[in-house]
């Protein structure tokens, strides 16, 4: 196996190497021959009983957390509404990220309102900025310098950017796997704050800039006034300290396990979009509960493969792409959910290892690794 890595100068010993298309020779045609299968079996057609059947139970979910919230008052049992309303925000993101995807509604425009719609109004989270960087994302997954996710922040995810973190994020970086889980508890807050920062202070023109910010101060009053209001000020904090923290590892510990650990692809490289989909994504193995517990994140490499496949035809198009990745020798990565925990958690602290002084003696920091 042949790996390029980029020189990085100053900055210590960088360990980390990138695959190209000497690591991934092209395949030809493969992806052509996959979405043909599933297009002829009907696999890309839309699923609007599912997508009304699943907005029916978060609305249950809503209703129900809303009458305990009430029924609670005074309560410090009113913690498990704030985590049930973290649960519920996180899968009607989900939902959002459906609809931007184009998988729910029929038409293109009506599947862009919806998400338009939910994500700013019900989840707190700016669709232009969610879906410029998802939409990068896809088109280059794990790509260096191509994928806004592995772009660090606070976590460094290639060995260059532990090497050139400084200060207390140096610090978090030499343990950043074992910190991860403890930082998502923040992950809530920094995407409702990524969100408004972009629409608020991104020059130029920010499609819908006005009636997201407007949807954004909406829910906010909805979802924080009551609790204000109706709570001591001490057990108004705790509250939406639950439920910001349960939405953001529920949604770091979703999306998480689909690329990190996997193949990190070369600037330069140029791959065909089969083997550049399915080499740098894994899948959760779990079946039905997988699916409602991952809002379908779970079959990734389909997802990556058919972004705009409706949730329940994932598994029916896993068939098809394991059947082509064993004709043609690609592999097809797939782990239970924790495995895939324990993947991600190995991977930063490696990567971690690079958050040192230039100076340190590598043998010694790589046996401190062991």
């Amino acid at each position: 196996m042949t790996l390029t890595s980029p020189p990085v100068a100053t900055l210590g010993p960088v360990r980390q190497t990138y695959a190209s298309e000497k690591t991934f020779p092209p395949i030809a045609r493969a992806y052509t021959q996959v979405s043909q299968i599933a297009k002829e079996t009907g696999l890309l057609g839309r699923a609007p009983w599912f997508y009304a059947s699943v907005a029916a139970a978060i609305a249950v979910g809503f209703g129900g957390a809303i009458t305990g919230f009430i029924l609670l008052g005074d309560s410090w049992f009113q913690l498990l509404i704030a985590a049930a309303l973290g649960i519920l925000f996180t899968q009607v993101a989900f939902l959002s990220h459906e609809a931007a995807h184009k998988q729910i509604l029929s038409s293109g425009k009506a599947n862009e309102r919806l998400s338009r719609l939910i994500g700013p109004g019900l989840v707190g989270m700016s669709y232009a900025w969610w879906n410029s960087k998802h939409t990068r994302h896809h088109a280059n997954p794990n790509r260096v310098g191509k994928d806004p996710d592995i772009e660090v922040d606070t976590i460094s995810f290639l060995d260059e950017d532990a090497a050139r973190s400084r200060g207390i994020v140096r610090l978090i970086t030499r343990k950043q796997g074992w910190l991860f889980f403890p930082l998502l508890t923040l992950e809530g807050l920094n995407l409702h704050w990524l969100g408004i920062r972009h629409l608020v202070f991104t020059r130029g023109h920010v499609p819908g800039r006005f009636q997201e910010l407007a949807l954004i101060l909406l829910r906010l009053a909805v979802v924080i006034v009551p609790v204000f209001l109706l709570l001591p000020l001490g057990m108004a904090f705790a509250f939406m300290g639950v439920q910001l923290a349960v939405f953001g590892v529920y949604m770091g510990a979703s999306f998480a396990p689909n690329h990190k650990g996997m193949p990190v692809i070369a600037p330069e490289a140029k791959l065909d979009f089969f083997s550049k989909q399915v080499r740098t994504s894994r899948n959760i193995r779990g079946g039905w509960w997988a699916t409602w517990l991952m809002g379908g994140l779970n079959y990734q490499i389909e997802h990556h493969l058919f972004p705009s496949m409706a949730r329940p035809h994932l598994s029916q198009a896993r068939e098809i792409v394991r059947d082509a990745c064993a004709t043609l020798d690609v592999p097809y990565t797939e782990t239970s959910l924790l495995r895939s925990y324990g993947i991600v958690i190995e991977y930063l602290n490696r990567v971690g290892l690079a958050a040192r002084d230039p100076f340190d003696c590598p043998t010694r920091v790589g046996l401190r690794g062991v």
